[in-house]
């Protein structure tokens, strides 16, 4: 394999360009920092770090771990999930001292389900600038290699870890006509696998993406009944972290109640549960989404019959 050629000389060029942004003192810097390969950070952001006068990390140890890999050593703020709010006070207090501070995640890009979204609002409601710089983030490297279909897209991040719970946002998106997309980790990815096929059926296309830009990343693609049983002949790809990208509902000319009637039969002989379990095998639509209208029609025939 020929290894890319160096081109010294255009190094002073590139980072001639990022100086010559302006970075205004007092502001936050939200800055997006490599999902595996380290060199996937930006040249803005290298020059950005190695600017700013303290670093408000996710994880101090991680971040100071990556910027050892840049020659960079700069003080850094505990900024996570538990002390958002203390943190954002200190934050605001070194901002208001006319420092610049980067506000980064363990990875990737900071409030996109990681810590960061709150201490944006409190620098905000301080009446102090926040400056984004784009750069990796898991979400869009997955999108980019689902396909065509992926158009229109909505992001759903982590789902709840209880089954029913789980369930239960699941069943409110199984209409939902854009792509959608959610993060999962390893010891669930299984069991996730299967609540989008029982929600959604198991026709639509589902890429899994796992370990992105790491050693042993991979992407495959594939129907979500599938999903579960790829996942599960090699413990291997069960490691890691995922993202799922799964196709849109879609289109169609039916109603809510396009399955009435063959639910109000069954319903004359069998449980809600058994009923929509039939009517789910019979149409292939979502068991979830049946069971809820089948529960509507058996309430619907007890309130008739009083």
């Amino acid at each position: 394999m020929t290894a890319f050629p160096r081109t010294p000389a255009l190094m002073p060029q590139i980072s001639e360009l990022a100086d010559g942004q302006h970075y205004p003192t007092s502001a936050l810097y939200v800055v997006a920092t490599p999902i595996g390969n380290v060199a996937d950070i930006t040249v803005r952001a290298l020059h950005v770090l190695g600017l700013v006068d303290r670093v408000a990390a996710e994880d101090t140890r991680n971040t100071a771990h990556l910027l050892t890999r840049y020659g960079i050593s700069k003080p850094l703020i505990a900024v996570h999930e538990h002390n958002e709010r203390s943190a954002a006070e200190r934050v605001i207090e070194h901002l208001r001292n006319g420092e610049r501070i980067a506000c980064v995640s363990d990875a990737g890009t900071p409030g996109i389900s990681d810590p960061g979204a709150r201490l944006v609002d409190a620098v905000r409601e301080a009446g102090l600038p926040v400056v984004p710089l784009p750069g990796a983030s898991a979400l869009t490297t997955a999108l980019c290699a689902a396909g065509a279909f992926v158009g229109d897209f909505s992001f759903v991040g982590f789902l709840p870890t209880k089954a029913k719970q789980r369930a239960s946002e699941l069943t409110k998106l199984a209409h939902h006509p854009m792509a959608l997309v959610f993060y999962e980790a390893p010891h669930r990815i299984v069991d996730t696998t299967r609540a989008l096929a029982d929600a959604f059926g198991g026709e639509r296309q589902l890429l899994i993406a796992r370990e992105l830009t790491k050693l042993h990343e991979s992407l495959h693609r594939c129907t979500l009944a599938e999903g579960p049983t790829w996942l599960e002949a090699d413990a291997n790809r069960q490691r890691g972290e995922f993202v799922l990208v799964v196709e849109g509902a879609p289109k169609t000319e039916d109603a809510e109640d396009a399955h009435d009637a063959l639910l109000s039969t069954l319903l004359e002989e069998l449980s809600v549960k058994s009923a929509a379990r039939v009517a789910a095998t019979l149409t292939g639509a979502s068991r979830n989404v049946l069971y809820e209208r089948a529960l509507k029609l058996a309430r619907r025939g007890e309130s008739t019959d009083e």
